[in-house]
């Protein structure tokens, strides 16, 4: 035995002194690896409509419900069946407003716990029970394992059983032991979370997302290009700050910087109010219809084009620094001409739509005014300062990654980088050219660094690097040849305001060069696939979300409320189990409390877009080879304790 493997041996019989505890391990491994993968949930693009989300990962986008059917079939009415599936979707708001309507709470309770459990025991059916236990809300863990370890048809416990509700009941926690039971079939329907991108901007609560995520056990984010620019943000990054803020009042949402980061805005809001005083703001309007009074529409109106103009400034001072980004054709401050009102973008002279630029001087058109610079300042620290927004941006970090391949599966935000003919597309990161994978692969190690290098050179181009990956043309995350913030807001032309896809999307359905993705990243192409967001998908307009024969599926069906209209449905899902893939299509949701009151479920049409001919086994995953290595280990140092090459320890 060489001298490496035998030290490594050491180490594990340290976890297994002896050749029975080795043996029952490798016993216990072996069995794992026959039963069924767990199911996986894919979703994308929620853009903080956090009701929508919540209520998706309630009822395991339908499986929950599946979960009812199979465990009662016609031993339930419809009627029931929904009720019940209501309370394990929202276990206090509908515990509480059934009992307000029933005179015996008692009997309610001995009805609806053995309900809650057998649905448990439902869901629990292909984990070890080492699992199902790690699920276990804590509180609870003993008494809800020995309810699903009950036998149905013996009467030896039954005292023991009713001694058990009945001190729940009695103490003021049967909603709560309802409440775990709920918590612990959510957790079985979704085995792994995969988060393919932008949970942030757009919508009114991010914050929310983030923190039900953190609850969540077993999840993994790949970062879209909405949060890669607030992880910029965070950083005090000048550039991804007037984008976040910008982007917050164009919807109406200051109140995710106010209320939810307690990110002090007076100071920009004052300012805004007083440099845009007698400006009618013209394009500035905001995005949907957000539910706010006049002075809060004027507020958000006058923050967002104080923004634009601060972004358009802060951003071509980046530009200069870094010439390789390729973004000079962004500085268009200086292409204005003022007194005639108009601009040149691309060689082309465009009439102004707004030309009222107060704090901008002609002469020197990128300078910050000093109260513009004092605006700034008090943002840098607001967001740096903010402890609830490091801490969510530092799981972001903990849990997420800007590629992920698991079983089979290639996650990503936008897309790979591709030039018209197919091939992978060479980016210049900081002098240095890379492309597909090992674009990826340097991108998220400035990303890191940007947070953890101790290297005050190397974390600042981390940092700027964010805010390349939140607009470039070679940026993975953008895919498209420029952010047209500019003419968006100045320019009435569509002409001037169209970006143009990266050639991904238009080769998306060609095998070849999908298959030639797949290689790069070390993937079979016959096998595997591509999860991706980003693009909606028009569904209304017939767009199909499966791309290359089911190789890709493109998952941005709108989350996003702004976005429903283009797709025409309230965003996509993904659930790959043991049998089949399935897309599902989801309505929108009429609120959280209508689905307490009415028990109304968000209505979801489910698809199946590919189903295996064997069901897949724990043993065909990544987990399994992971096993099956730990199983090899374990083989070879029972075999050094039957030669006696390690000795045993103690029990």
């Amino acid at each position: 035995m060489e001298a490496d493997q035998k030290r490594y041996l050491e180490l594990l019989a340290r976890s297994f002194p002896t050749q029975e505890l080795a043996a029952a391990e490798i016993i216990n491994l072996s069995a794992i690896l026959n039963l069924p993968k767990g199911t996986e949930f894919f979703c994308s693009d929620i853009h903080g409509e956090s009701e929508a989300f919540s209520h998706i990962l309630r009822n395991g986008s339908g499986s929950i419900r599946l979960k009812v059917d199979e465990a009662f079939g016609d031993q339930l009415t419809e009627a029931e069946k929904r009720e019940l599936a209501t309370l394990i979707y929202y276990p206090r708001e509908k515990a509480k407003l059934i009992l307000a309507g029933v005179e015996d709470e008692r009997a309610w309770y001995a009805t609806v716990v053995p309900r809650l459990v057998a649905v448990c025991k439902r869901a629990a059916r292909k984990y070890t029970a080492s699992r199902v236990r790690k699920a276990l809300p804590a509180e609870f863990a003993y008494i809800i394992e020995e309810l699903m370890n009950e036998d149905n048809h013996g009467v030896d416990k039954e005292a023991y059983y009713a001694g058990i509700l009945d001190a729940a009941v009695r103490t003021g926690r049967g909603i709560a032991l309802i409440e775990a039971l709920a918590q612990l079939i959510q957790r079985l329907a979704i085995s792994q979370l995969h988060i393919i991108g932008d949970i942030y901007d757009r919508g009114p609560q991010p914050d929310v997302i983030m923190e039900t995520l953190q609850a969540q056990h077993n999840v993994d984010i790949q970062w879209g290009n909405h949060d890669i620019v607030w992880m910029g943000a965070a950083l005090g990054q000048r550039g991804c700050i007037a984008h976040v803020v910008r982007n917050c009042a164009r919807y109406g949402n200051l109140s995710i910087l106010e209320d939810a980061y307690g990110i002090n805005i007076l100071p920009l809001a004052s300012f805004a109010l007083d440099a845009y005083r007698d400006d009618p703001c013209v394009g500035f309007g905001l995005k949907g219809n957000p539910d706010l009074s006049p002075s809060e529409l004027e507020m958000n109106v006058k923050i967002q084009k104080a923004m634009a103009i601060i972004q358009f400034k802060v951003e071509a001072a980046l530009i200069d620094e870094y010439p390789e980004f390729g973004l000079e054709s962004r500085k268009l401050l200086d292409k204005i001409d003022y007194e005639a009102g108009t601009v040149v973008v691309d060689g082309v002279e465009y009439p102004l739509t707004d030309r009222v630029f107060p704090t901008v001087d002609p002469q020197n058109p990128f300078a910050l005014t000093p109260a513009e610079e004092e605006v700034m300042c008090r943002l840098e620290v607001a967001f740096t300062g903010c402890e609830k927004l490091q801490r969510h941006m530092r799981f972001f970090l903990e849990v997420g990654s800007l590629y992920k391949i698991r079983n089979g599966n290639l996650m990503f935000h936008a897309c790979v980088p591709l030039n018209a003919d197919g091939s992978l597309k060479e980016v210049d990161v900081f002098g240095h050219r890379y492309k597909g994978r090992a674009l990826y692969d340097v991108m998220e190690r400035y990303v890191r660094a940007a947070f953890f290098s101790h290297d005050a050179e190397e974390s600042r181009r981390g940092r700027d690097l964010l805010w390349y990956l939140w607009l470039g043309e070679g940026s993975p995350l953008f895919a498209k040849s420029k952010m047209a913030t500019f003419e968006l807001y100045l320019i009435a032309d569509k002409a001037a305001r169209k970006e143009v896809k990266n050639p991904f999307y238009t080769l998306i359905e060609d095998e070849r060069v999908i298959a030639g993705i797949f290689e790069d990243f070390g993937m079979d192409p016959e096998t595997s696939h591509i999860v991706c967001g980003h693009v909606p998908v028009k569904v209304k307009d017939g767009e199909d979300p499966v791309k290359c024969g089911g190789r890709v599926f493109m998952i941005d069906g709108g989350f996003s409320r702004a976005y429903q209209p283009t797709t025409g449905i309230a965003g996509y899902t993904l659930i790959d189990n043991s049998y089949e893939f399935i897309l599902a299509a989801h309505e929108p949701l009429k609120s959280a409390a209508a689905a307490v009151v009415e028990e109304l479920d968000i209505h979801s049409s489910r698809r199946v877009v590919e189903r295996v001919e064997h069901r897949t086994l724990v043993a065909d995953t990544d987990d399994g080879a992971d096993i099956r290595r730990r199983v090899e280990d374990l083989e070879q140092l029972l075999e050094a304790y039957r030669d006696g090459q390690i000795a045993e320890g103690v029990r």
